[in-house]
């Protein structure tokens, strides 16, 4: 598969649903079925040691790594992946030394401006989750022109997690609604699993399917822990500069070939593909 090919689909935002606890029953036969995750999100982990392996500073791995994101935009795209989520930057990496980090933030700025036209061509949706007001002034800038200018997009929708954290996404979805009770807006029993998704990053997305770790470690390392609650785990020793459209694909393979089972026996969902 070609990374070059023209990716736009239509998966506008009506054709997505939030999965919450209240609703996965009704979403069952659907889920059960799913032949393509509707949302992948992937942990792109491996950049530095892929540098270092070659005996090239740190930040080449990164420069590396931009490449393998467009590969993986195009596949997603191609494949009929509705929504996709990218670790980017965790709230943890700040703890990296501070020229990394300084390199990391050019780099990011850089990136913005050069991919948004072609970003935009492919009619692919930009939107940035996770705390930004700890960036500079000019990349905050440069995120929001990249947000708004895609947002009438209708094709594939690309999060990237920047100073993200799941358990910041659920406290400060938690914080919001915890505001509405003191203000009389709403009572505790209305603080329902419900609400709070309603309030979490990417609450208009349907929750991940798969959540894909290249680099060969296995953990989840606090990224979307919500979202992911009934996700299908890869781990793969790929470092993500070289994660292509192969490794992609075999990702989704390996998906299509478990047995989703929410809860219910094997049975049932055998007997609920039947139907």
């Amino acid at each position: 598969m070609s990374s070059t090919v023209d990716f736009g689909q239509d998966s506008g935002p009506a054709s997505e649903q939030r999965q919450t606890s209240s609703e996965l029953s009704e979403q069952l036969p659907e889920l059960v079925n799913l032949p393509i995750p509707r949302h992948v999100a992937i942990i792109m982990d491996g950049n530095g040691r892929w540098a270092q392996m070659q005996g090239k500073p740190r930040v080449m791995g990164h420069k590396a790594g931009v490449k393998a994101v467009r590969r993986a935009v195009s596949t997603a795209s191609q494949l009929g992946v509705k929504s996709l989520t990218l670790f980017a930057f965790s709230s943890e990496n700040w703890r990296r030394p501070d020229k990394e980090v300084s390199l990391l933030m050019e780099l990011f700025f850089t990136v913005l401006q050069r991919e948004l036209k072609l970003l935009h061509k492919n009619q692919v949706r930009l939107n940035i989750i996770g705390d930004i007001s700890r960036f500079s002034a000019r990349l905050q800038k440069q995120i929001a022109s990249a947000v708004e200018k895609t947002a009438p997009n209708t094709g594939l929708v690309l999060n990237v997690a920047a100073n993200y954290g799941g358990r910041w996404d659920i406290l400060q979805a938690a914080q919001k609604l915890a505001v509405k009770v003191e203000n009389g807006e709403m009572t505790s029993s209305q603080f329902t699993e419900a609400a709070l998704s309603e309030h979490l990053c990417m609450q208009n997305q349907s929750e991940v399917d798969l959540m894909i770790r290249t680099g060969g470690d296995y953990r989840i390392s606090n990224f979307v822990l919500w979202q992911a609650a009934y996700a299908e785990l890869v781990f793969t020793d790929t470092l993500w500069p070289d994660f292509d459209e192969q490794a992609f694909q075999q990702a989704i393979s390996i998906f299509s070939s478990r047995q989703r089972r929410f809860g219910l026996t094997g049975n049932q969902i055998d007997e609920m593909r039947t139907l």
